[in-house]
């Protein structure tokens, strides 16, 4: 209260000091400075602590980036390399976008035509000639957009109104130390020696000053055989060789998501940052990963073809799964490495032999090229998730209480377990349930007994997303659609079938084939 009273004395008395001292307007330049001098020597002593206007607003830096190939994002911004806090904020801030899995299907025939042509012989005389040729005729040529959250629109939800698209947060994940990766080389190394190594170690020779070793070369062709597998199959990129080989995870949507599990490197994604921009390399190159999982694509490829084959069709037929939006690259801020960037100026040096003498330098030049590639988000189709609210729980046992042959009250305890619906192995054979009972069920259930407790699906099923498209993608066979636009949803037509009596107990096979 004394400190209250005392700075308003003092500003009541600098407020009278200035209205004895203003000069008038026909004094001169000089008074007005000396009245200036005098009123500023102790002014500065006076704060104001509460300022009656808002603090300015706050604009978060917008780094210079482009897109390139399927919708790739490219920066050279000088600011995120030499920045970490600016490259770890760029790299949160594009990962917000989902990647997009785009369907493609096409289907050509060939056809035999003949026509006339003119030929001029030694003698110089012209005569027509029929000539044969073998014609290619586009039947169809459509493609379906798959995004994280967005294919929940296609379906309805239980209150009968249509899907929306489900906000999907991306999980960090970093490559594990003992799995390899681009960490600063143009190769790949090791940070601790891979488990899977028996007696056949790698010599102390190997290892250089910061502690990696170069993986081998049958080391890396076994390592990409697997990545392969597990993202056909829809695993996430955290999930090891060994836990789905030894039957320890068996559907991707189970995977856990703890931090633990996903960020298994022994450096942050931050820290991987620092060190990207404390390297003076002038080709290096920092990539940042987004992969979709929970859906196994390679099984849901091979339905799309027997679908399309049973219009019936006997064309060539194209199917393919081709991902968009999946990488984030930052490249220095040079001439060098920007005309890398641009691929009709990488092509002019490939055609004028300048390309291979860059790789070169890249390559075994020590202030040359350097990857980074230990880092990404997962994008969850669908994901097994605990049970947590009452709402859920209930919806829980209402749901297992309407199960065709159990007609009792149920708690969360009575919930099946979640392998009776695990029915699909890692290597894409049939698996026999081992509750025959509830074979024909569980496979549409969204709540499951787990050993952690029970747990709810969040997202929508492969089976499920293709019944709602599978008379789209018939049609668009039929009608012999072609367009490079994906087909848009259509949320209504499937709700309003639904609502018909007895579509959902109709068998999954035509009532009249071809």
């Amino acid at each position: 209260m004394i400190l209250e009273n005392t700075a308003a004395d003092d500003k009541s008395k600098l407020s009278k000091k200035y209205s004895d001292n203003v000069p008038n307007e026909g004094q001169s330049n000089a008074s007005t400075s000396s009245y200036l001098n005098g009123a500023n020597e102790r002014d500065h002593l006076l704060v104001d602590l509460n300022p009656q206007g808002p603090p300015p607003d706050f604009s978060p830096y917008q780094a210079e980036h482009f897109e390139v190939g399927y919708d790739d994002v490219v920066s050279h911004d000088p600011h995120l390399n030499s920045d970490g806090e600016a490259l770890y904020r760029f790299l949160l801030a594009q990962s917000s976008s989902c990647p997009i899995y785009r369907l493609h299907c096409k289907g050509t025939h060939t056809e035999s035509r003949t026509r006339w042509v003119s030929q001029r012989d030694s003698h110089g005389r012209t005569r027509n000639v029929q000539e044969t040729y073998n014609d290619t005729i586009t039947d169809f040529n459509f493609c379906i957009d798959i995004i994280p959250g967005d294919v929940d629109a296609s379906l309805s939800t239980h209150d009968g109104m249509p899907g929306r698209t489900r906000i999907v947060k991306p999980v960090q994940w970093t490559v594990p130390d003992d799995e390899p990766a681009y960490r600063g080389k143009m190769v790949r190394e090791y940070e601790v020696e891979p488990y899977s190594v028996t007696a056949a170690a790698s010599s102390a020779e190997e290892w250089n000053e910061s502690g990696r070793r170069k993986a081998r070369r049958k080391e890396t062709k076994a390592y990409d055989k697997w990545v392969e597998m597990r993202t056909a199959h829809g695993f996430p990129p955290w999930v090891r060789e060994h836990d789905v080989s030894s039957g320890l995870l068996r559907d991707p949507a189970s995977a856990s998501i703890s931090e633990k599990d996903t960020l298994k490197s022994s450096k942050t994604l931050r820290q991987w940052a620092d060190e990207y921009c404390a390297s003076p390399k002038y080709l290096k190159e920092f990539v940042y990963s987004k992969e979709a999982y929970g859906w196994n694509m390679e099984q849901l490829e091979r339905a799309v073809r027997a679908t399309i084959q049973s219009t019936p069709y006997n064309g060539t037929l194209t199917v393919e799964l081709t991902p968009h939006n999946t990488k984030i690259y930052v490249r220095p801020d040079n001439k060098l490495s920007r005309m890398l960037s641009n691929k009709w100026l990488k092509f002019l040096s490939i055609i004028l032999l300048i390309f291979p003498f860059v790789w070169l330098y890249k390559r075994f030049h020590p202030r040359g090229g350097g990857r980074w590639e230990v880092c990404g988000g997962a994008y969850a189709l669908k994901q097994w998730v605990p049970v947590e609210s009452e709402q859920d729980a209930v919806a829980a046992a209402a749901e297992f209480s309407t199960t065709p042959g159990n007609s009792r009250s149920t708690t969360l305890d009575d919930l099946p377990s979640y392998e009776d619906a695990a029915d699909v192995s890692v290597t894409g054979s049939a698996m026999p349930p081992r509750n025959p009972s509830s074979s024909s069920s569980s496979s549409s259930r969204r709540f499951m007994q787990t050993p952690t407790g029970p747990k709810k699906l969040v997202g929508i099923k492969e089976g499920e997303w293709y019944k709602s498209w599978e008379g789209a993608i018939t049609r668009a066979v039929i009608g012999r659609y072609q367009s490079d636009i994906p087909l848009p949803r259509n949320a209504w037509s499937t709700i309003q079938a639904r609502s018909l009596d007895g579509y959902t107990d109709a068998p999954h096979v035509p009532l009249v084939n071809f």
